[in-house]
């Protein structure tokens, strides 16, 4: 994507894997995924076939993840991180649910979004099932810091669904806005989903804390990245079509970036098939054409470098362990993907 980066930095990069993540957490996660199959169990019929159909649709569970390998990495081996993991997906998966709906996305994934075969209140419904299945596996853990977390992020998430309410379509969004869209709708999760692992061990709050700015940074990071990739990357990197956020209006960073830096012509543009709707053949060449001359993607990947290197100092202080090489190197595999 023409970004320039030391050397050093751009092989460590370039040999990013999440493997070594998924190997550190792949027995807690084999009973996360068998609890998140039961738990999305009902004798309503409906509720399990939409949770099934977005649960089987090839996330790579990372969030949950990261409640495994937080947990490890403080030492906690218990029943309650695996609850958490699962609690953290749902929560995760409600929200796509819902996204969609609001969004009027087709695809998720690459697979036809819930809402497509079962309609939006079906969607929107499902997605409430599994938020409260997630509140019941929190209280039956029985750490009321876990849940004053997990709520709070829930309470965030919601507020950041309706900012991005308020900066759909309108050009007019600045980076720091569109910055707050994201820090709620995507980081708080993150933070969360990283923070509850010290919490059951029982840490401190200066760890809680490097765990939290560890999610919150990684989380920036990962949407920046997938900001980059709808426009500068390929369907496989991405999980759906390249080109989705444009086609459905999505002000995003490199959409900001362009806006800001572009002519009067160039903002002539983006009005009409952001703010307008009236999009033409060529148009998603037009934009990306944009971008590149005024290094949108570019700067948007730049950005998202800068977020990951502060997660990555946050878990500085830690002493090294296999399960900190892999919180690192998730970092930077959640970057690579633009490579």
């Amino acid at each position: 994507m023409g970004v320039v980066v030391p050397l050093e930095e751009s092989k460590r990069f370039a040999t990013a894997s999440i493997e070594p993540l998924v190997r550190l957490t792949r027995e807690p996660m084999e009973r996360v995924n068998e609890l998140i199959l039961a738990r999305a169990g009902s004798n309503v019929e409906l509720i399990p076939e939409i949770a099934r159909h977005l649960i089987d649709s090839g996330g790579k569970r990372l969030r949950p993840m990261l409640t495994i390998a937080g947990a490890g990495m403080c030492g906690y081996e218990g029943d309650g991180r695996v609850k958490l993991a699962v609690s953290v997906e749902f929560m995760h998966t409600a929200t796509l649910l819902h996204d969609d709906v609001v969004d009027e996305s087709d695809l998720r994934r690459g697979k036809a979004a819930a809402r497509m075969l079962w309609g939006n209140q079906a969607s929107v419904l499902v997605g409430d099932f599994l938020l409260g299945q997630a509140f019941k596996m929190m209280v039956e853990v029985g750490s009321l810091e876990a849940l004053e977390i997990l709520s709070n992020a829930a309470a965030i998430i919601a507020e950041g669904e309706v900012m991005q309410l308020g900066a759909a379509k309108n050009t007019a969004t600045t980076e720091d806005e569109y910055l707050a869209v994201i820090q709620a709708k995507t980081a708080a999760l993150f933070s969360a989903a990283a923070e509850v692992g010290p919490v059951l061990a029982g840490r401190g709050r200066a760890e809680r804390a490097a765990f939290r700015s560890y999610g919150t940074n990684l989380g920036l990071a990962f949407q920046l990245v997938d900001d980059a990739l709808d426009y500068g990357g390929t369907s496989a990197n991405l999980g759906k079509r390249v080109g989705d956020d444009f086609r459905e209006g999505k002000i995003t960073l490199p959409v900001v970036l362009s806006y800001r830096r572009g002519s009067d012509a160039d903002r002539i543009f983006w009005k009409k098939v952001l703010e307008d709707g009236e999009i033409g053949d060529g148009d998603l060449e037009h934009a990306i054409q944009l971008m590149r001359t005024h290094r949108a993607i570019d700067d948007t990947v730049e950005r998202a470098r800068h977020f990951g290197a502060v997660a990555r100092d946050a878990l500085a202080p830690f002493p090294d362990s296999p399960h900190k090489a892999a919180l690192l190197e998730a970092v930077d595999f959640c970057i690579a993907r633009v490579s």
